[in-house]
């Protein structure tokens, strides 16, 4: 595309320089810059993109798009208010505006966001629509998924508008995509035109970026301001401001209250809940493969967007019973040991206090939990989820979970004075063990028959963050080691 077109999509404050000539590519990393690329120097937390705009512009750059103007640059500069809003406008024009030739809905929210965006897609596809998928655990692709193998979940707007051109493209309809607080917030999904908006539940979760619950709630609700549909959780403590902040159409989903969507009558089991759905066009008995209350709502964000699409919701529901979820979601570990080993991603307050309850209904031994909390994330949920494993595990082994380049010794401190404050006694039913393999093992070797080890916090994740290194990790791994050192193993 021509430099002066895609000025003209920046509209910036002021060009120093004459933005002429074909731009052959798009970045915002110096690493990735040829010559003809147009580079976009975004801030970011830890680094700063105008700190390598010179790089980019030696490595052949055509201009950089930039928030203040670099002085000793001879190549031509748009400043803007913001890098990463220019980003997603120009990522958009670059791609042929993608979002348009999708049916788009973005699902949000602390927890929950996985299950509904698989769930969802499932159903679509079983109403003959062919939707793409976004999310933290799988990237779809017309009908193959991939697993996400970036820690963001919702990728930068290059990278995401990237995606839904390749879905156009592959005969992608449409897409089920997770939005992060950290997503709609810093615009990453600027430009996606969401048609729907889904909320799951609201607690604390981001503190660290948003500043406050009043910070990330509002860039949740930055989801259904946009979206003229919003599918909201009417069970959900936050469901009054989200239905306040919406900008049309509501539709409501709940177990305990009246909704447009409601569950009644549920029968739990191990293998999954089933349950008697009351909606607007179908009424009926649906079952879910999944364990636990919290699928059941799940299940319900899902129906609720069948619903919204005008779709046939009792077809849609008939793919819920064969669904396996989402890998790192209630995983079961079997190694034909007498006690079970659960690896989930739970990793706030509410999921981790969600997770123990089934667990609980389900298990006739201790329940026994690892877990940690990631460093420079939220320190505000530590405590807390040290008293919720207290008070609702028998047993509590405290460990690391991407510290980053916080201090791993003091993570765990805090999450253990959390523990010790709801009754729980280290070396008896608390033990702090910095190294996660060995406090699985340590887990594993408490275990007794009809116990259950929950390896919480990881899930489907396939790296440990220590410092500035991402090192190989898997949480069903270590738990096969570990049941394999102790004597349990089979094909």
């Amino acid at each position: 595309m021509g430099f002066g077109a895609l000025t003209d999509v920046v509209a910036p404050e002021r060009v120093t320089g004459v933005p002429v000539g074909e731009v052959t590519g798009l970045a915002y990393d110096s690493r990735r810059v040829e010559r003809g690329t147009l580079f976009f120097a975004v801030p970011g937390s830890h680094v700063d993109g105008h700190a390598y705009a010179a790089a980019a512009a030696e490595a052949g750059a055509i201009g950089l798009v930039v928030e203040r103007e670099l002085p000793d640059l001879s190549v031509p500069q748009l400043v803007v208010d913001r890098t990463r809003r220019a980003l997603a406008d120009v990522a958009d024009a670059w791609f042929g505006r993608p979002s348009e030739q999708l049916t788009v809905v973005g699902v949000t929210g602390t927890d929950g966001k996985s299950t509904v965006t698989a769930l969802t897609a499932e159903m679509l596809w079983a109403c003959r629509w062919h939707p793409g998928q976004i999310g933290t655990v799988f990237t779809g692709i017309f009908d193959t998924l991939q697993p996400n193998l970036e820690r963001n979940t919702t990728p930068e707007a290059l990278e995401l508008q990237g995606l839904l051109a390749r879905m156009v493209a592959a005969g992608n309809d449409s897409v089920v995509m997770e939005a992060t607080s950290h997503g709609l917030a810093l615009e990453r999904t600027r430009n996606c035109r969401f048609d729907v908006g889904v909320v799951t539940t609201v607690t604390s979760e981001h503190l660290e970026f948003h500043g406050s619950l009043e910070g990330y709630r509002a860039a949740k609700a930055l989801l259904v301001e946009e979206a003229p549909i919003a599918v909201l959780n009417a069970d959900d403590a936050s469901f009054s401001y989200f239905r306040e902040r919406a900008r049309d159409r509501v539709i409501t989903y709940a177990i305990d209250v009246a909704a447009d969507l409601r569950a009644g009558h549920l029968e739990a089991d191990a293998t999954g809940t089933r349950f008697h759905l009351e909606s607007p066009r179908w009424h009926g008995e649906v079952r879910i493969g999944l364990p636990g209350r919290f699928n059941v709502q799940n299940a319900l964000a899902g129906l609720a967007v069948v619903e919204a699409l005008g779709l046939d919701v009792h077809h849609a529901a008939t793919a819920l019973d064969a669904s396996a979820g989402v890998p790192g979601r209630m995983a079961r570990i079997d190694s034909g040991q007498p006690f079970g080993v659960i690896v989930d991603y739970a990793h706030t307050e509410d999921s981790l206090r969600k997770v123990l309850g089934v667990l609980r209904t389900l298990t006739r031994g201790r329940i026994i939990v690892v877990f940690g909390s990631a460093g420079e994330r939220d320190a505000t949920k530590r405590a807390p989820m040290g008293r919720v494993a207290a008070t609702d595990a028998d047993l509590v082994i405290v460990t690391e979970e991407d510290p980053r380049l916080e201090d791993q010794r003091a993570i765990s401190k805090a999450i253990v004075e959390g523990a010790r404050s709801a009754g729980a006694q280290e070396g008896e039913t608390l033990w702090l063990i910095d190294d996660r393999r060995e406090a699985i093992g340590h887990a594993i070797g408490l275990a007794r028959e009809d116990d259950v080890v929950l390896l919480a916090g990881k899930g489907h994740e396939a790296s440990i963050i220590r410092g500035t290194e991402t090192v190989p990790w898997s949480d069903a791994d270590a738990a096969l080691e570990a049941l394999a050192a102790a004597g349990w193993s089979k094909p």
